[in-house]
């Protein structure tokens, strides 16, 4: 009897971390470098992937390295495109023009959809 309301409590709460986890608002950033091919890709390909893995629970910021360099010192930037995730913690940089759905996925933390939610 115990056991069973201890298994029935350990599943709500599990429940409850994973739904807690899902409304993170996520705080972005995306330095790119100027106006090129590969910034525009980058800038393109997460806007997209946010909008169909974090629809409203997410705010992003596009700097332009050549427009405010100063910010590159303060974010240890060392290329780009550059995407950083502030909040939630940890904080994570991935590099590269955000084609990889899966490695974003990854360093973002993020749980794909299940098949049944798509």
């Amino acid at each position: 009897m115990a056991r069973q309301k201890l298994k029935e409590s350990i599943r709500e709460l599990e429940k409850a971390v994973e739904g807690a986890a899902t409304d993170k608002k996520f705080i972005l950033r995306l330095y790119v470098s100027g106006a090129t091919t590969r910034s525009s890709r980058a800038i393109e390909n997460i806007r997209n992937f946010c909008e169909e893995h974090l629809k409203d629970r997410y705010e992003l910021e596009i700097v332009d390295i050549y427009q405010q360099p100063e910010l590159l010192e303060k974010d240890q930037v060392v290329a780009a495109p550059t995407l950083i995730k502030e909040l939630p913690l940890p904080l994570r940089k991935l590099i590269g023009d955000m084609s990889d759905r899966e490695k974003i996925l990854i360093g973002l933390n993020i749980k794909p959809k299940k098949e049944d939610e798509i």
